[in-house]
Order: C-alpha cells, then sequence, then structure tokens
C-alpha cells in the first residue's frame, strides 16, 4: 500500500510544507477512519456523508477489497450500481477477448481498419437470398451469435462499461446502438414500372463499431498535385534545360508568336 503511494503519482502521495508525505492526502478523516475499520474488524461502513462512489476510489487506491463481504452501505441502491460496474467490466472483458477480437483481427488481415459488429441471438436464423440480397449500404457488417452479449446491452449502464473498456483498449470511434438487421426474405413486389422490390425481415439488434485508425484526421480521398499550365505542347522541350549562350548565360526562351487575326 506504502509502495503504491509513494511511486502512483496521485495526489494521495504529495509532500506538505515541511517536506513530509501525508498518508491518505485527499481522503477525509471521516472516511479514513471508516477505513480503518476494515484492519480491525473486515468491514467498511459507509459514513452517511460519504458517496459510495467515493469510498470506493478510496478503496480501489488503499488495496482495500470493495465487494458484498467487505462493505456495508445504507445506500443500497448505490452499493449495488457499483457492484454491476465491476462485474460488468469482467463480462465484457471476457466477450470481448472471445467473441469481437476474432472479427477485429479479421478486418486487420483485410487491411481494414474498422469493425461493425452486430449481436444476434443464438436462436436467430439469417437466411440470405443470394440472387436478391439485402441493401445495407457499403459498410460491411460482422455478425456474433450470443444471447449472453445480446442480454448484455439490455442495460445503459452495461454501454458505458463497455465503451471504457474499449477506450482504456485504445481503440477509437466507439459507437454502441441499436439497429434493424435483415433476417430472411418475406416476398417480392413487382413495382407499376416492373421492377422487383425484395421485403426482408427485420429485427431490431444491438450493435458494435470501433476503429484502431491512427490517421482518422486526414482526408481519406487520394490528393492529386496541381502543376501550373505551360503554354507549350512539347513534353520534352517542357523539361529540358534552358539554352546556354557562348557566354555561359541561359538563353532566354524565345517569345510565341503573336495571334494571327483573321477579319471576317
Amino acid at each position: 500500500m506504502l509502495g503504491r503511494m509513494f511511486t502512483s503519482g496521485l495526489e494521495f502521495a504529495r509532500k506538505n510544507c515541511r517536506g513530509e508525505f501525508e498518508v491518505a492526502d485527499g481522503i477525509s478523516a471521516v472516511l479514513f477512519r471508516a477505513l480503518l475499520d476494515y484492519y480491525r474488524t473486515g468491514v467498511v461502513r459507509c459514513p452517511p456523508a460519504v458517496s459510495v462512489q467515493e469510498l470506493k476510489e478510496a478503496c480501489d487506491y488503499l488495496l482495500i477489497p470493495f465487494d458484498a463481504s467487505t462493505i456495508r452501505c445504507q445506500n443500497l441502491r448505490g452499493l449495488l450500481h457499483e457492484l454491476s460496474n465491476d462485474g460488468a467490466r469482467r463480462q465484457f472483458e471476457r466477450f470481448l477477448e472471445e467473441l469481437i477480437v476474432p472479427l477485429m483481427v479479421d478486418r486487420a488481415l483485410l487491411g481494414d481498419r474498422e469493425c461493425h459488429v452486430v449481436i444476434l441471438l443464438d436462436e436467430d436464423s439469417v437466411d440470405w437470398d443470394k440472387e436478391y440480397p439485402p441493401q445495407i449500404g457499403d459498410e460491411s457488417l460482422d455478425t456474433v451469435l450470443s444471447t449472453p452479449l445480446y442480454r448484455f446491452f439490455r442495460y445503459i449502464e452495461n454501454r458505458d462499461v463497455a465503451k471504457q473498456v474499449m477506450k482504456d483498449r485504445g481503440l477509437k470511434k466507439i459507437r454502441l446502438g441499436v439497429e434493424g438487421y435483415p433476417t430472411y426474405k418475406e416476398k417480392i413486389k413487382k413495382r407499376a414500372c416492373g421492377r422487383e422490390e425484395v421485403i426482408y425481415n427485420y429485427v431490431q439488434r444491438p450493435f458494435i463499431h470501433m476503429s484502431w485508425e491512427k490517421e482518422e484526421a486526414k482526408s481519406r480521398h487520394v490528393d492529386f498535385q496541381c502543376l501550373k499550365s505551360k503554354s507549350v505542347t512539347n513534353l520534352a522541350e517542357a523539361t529540358a534545360d534552358p539554352t546556354l549562350n557562348v557566354e555561359g548565360g541561359a538563353q532566354p526562351a524565345a517569345e510565341p508568336d503573336p495571334p494571327i487575326e483573321l477579319d471576317h
């Protein structure tokens, strides 16, 4: 604990005016007194004036376990919220490694630098007509069949935790939401002009979009360099060195003949 205080660079290990380190500087006396009870009784009782988030941050710094066996709190909602955040982080880290990272690697091997993943239920059946595939835009989609991951994204708080986990892993342009995904062809309609229109069955499913592109701020289009136009049509003459005169100086280019005016 002391080693972490004096090597982490956090505000809890600052020197005072006498050059002394004040242990747990930044933690209120009421909270620190409650934390000391852990070493006597094995239980921390959250003071009424202290938020559960503040208590958790202090426990994480002082390496005190923050779980249902060590924390007693009147604000049960706040306690369960923090426990859910810890559980959601561990759960999504497992989902990320087992289900999503392999798809990102496949995209990276193709030269892509972003990935769009739709999470489907285990019982979802996708049957696209090869002759009439659905219109899903230019974006390439990947799918994951995982009912547990689908249920994970039912909660907005879990989406926030997932975003933070991906940010901590260095990913950018992270988007999470719900969108319609075509599963199978229902019917084919013919318009008055004779053009066929395919109707697909769509289901609302969560999606994850992320990018690992480093130069995303630059234009994706090819930049062409514009050269100043020359009044010569012979490329060899345009690129040749200027003619040298007898004295060694450069011979100026000949003036073009004046245009011929024709009487109408």
